[in-house]
């Protein structure tokens, strides 16, 4: 299999590394990257085949991962309108339909949306992935050897349901971000240094993500079982709940997803 990265910023340099890490051949990756310094940077450090634009070998691929800014994807695929041959076309720009991008791109069908979370930096990503109907098993298979290179991935059946996985996964790194930014500074609050509050909450956040990922028990059964009648978990969960921390989170999660809704038909507009 040939992939084709047009755009060389920091997902892309995240998945070639990751397929690289995998075993995949490096001389059946090729990426498209306008500076000089970002050419350098994939070649030296993969091994990969860097160009300034989208020249025919570039194009001779059996995937075509679209990782340009989402405002500069138009204008980026402009040149290939009406030359792809089969290609399955990946698209992990943010917010953009496919719709859109098919049209773009000369009516072309063979499309698969992805959204990758910045944990695929440190190989500890998931990614959402949803399929135009044209492109079978074999499409999707290789679209998801792309994006599991990074870390984890979920197929939904609706392309909509893409901007929620964008509010959860996408832009929930920071979420937790902020949550251990809060955590540190209440640290801080109650009398601990920055490092040791800083350090007291992130490892705090990584063990007990650790732990759910590795148990078959529900976040909620979990939680329970921390949580002694009578006691300070319980004295600081009570707290949550009379702020409406629930609630809080559920709408924060439904303004992401709206925005992201709001963000395609910005986006999408000829």
């Amino acid at each position: 299999m040939k992939i084709t990265f047009l755009g060389g910023g920091n997902m892309a340099a995240a998945l070639i590394g990751g397929l690289v890490k995998q075993g995949f051949d490096p001389a059946g990756v090729q990426a498209v990257e306008l500076t000089a310094e970002g050419r350098e940077k994939l070649s030296g450090l993969f091994g990969v085949r860097a160009v300034a634009a989208l020249d025919e070998q570039a194009l001779a691929c059996d995937v075509l991962v679209l990782a340009v800014k989402p405002q500069q994807l138009k204008a980026a695929v402009a040149p290939i309108a009406g030359r792809l041959a089969g290609q399955v076309v990946v698209s992990i720009a943010a917010g953009l339909r496919l719709a859109d991008i098919g049209r773009w791109l000369g009516d072309y069908r063979k499309l698969v949306r992805a959204m990758p979370n910045t944990p695929a930096l440190i190989g500890a990503g998931i990614a959402g992935l949803y399929a135009d109907a044209s492109v079978d098993a074999a499409g999707r298979a290789a679209a998801e050897q792309v994006l599991s290179a990074v870390g984890s991935t979920v197929w939904v059946p609706d392309e909509a349901q893409i901007d929620g996985v964008t509010a959860i996964s996408g832009s929930g790194p920071a979420y937790v971000f902020h949550f251990i930014e809060c955590l540190q500074a209440s640290g801080e609050a109650i009398g601990f240094d920055a490092a040791t509050a800083r350090k007291l909450a992130i490892d705090t956040v990584l063990g007990a993500a650790k732990l759910a990922a590795g148990s078959e028990e529900s976040p909620g059964v979990l939680r329970e079982r921390v949580t002694s009648k009578g006691g300070t978990t319980e004295a600081a969960l009570k707290s949550f709940a009379a702020d409406g921390l629930p609630a809080i989170v559920e709408r924060a999660v439904k303004a992401a997803e709206a925005r992201g809704r709001e963000l395609g038909d910005q986006l999408g507009r000829d």
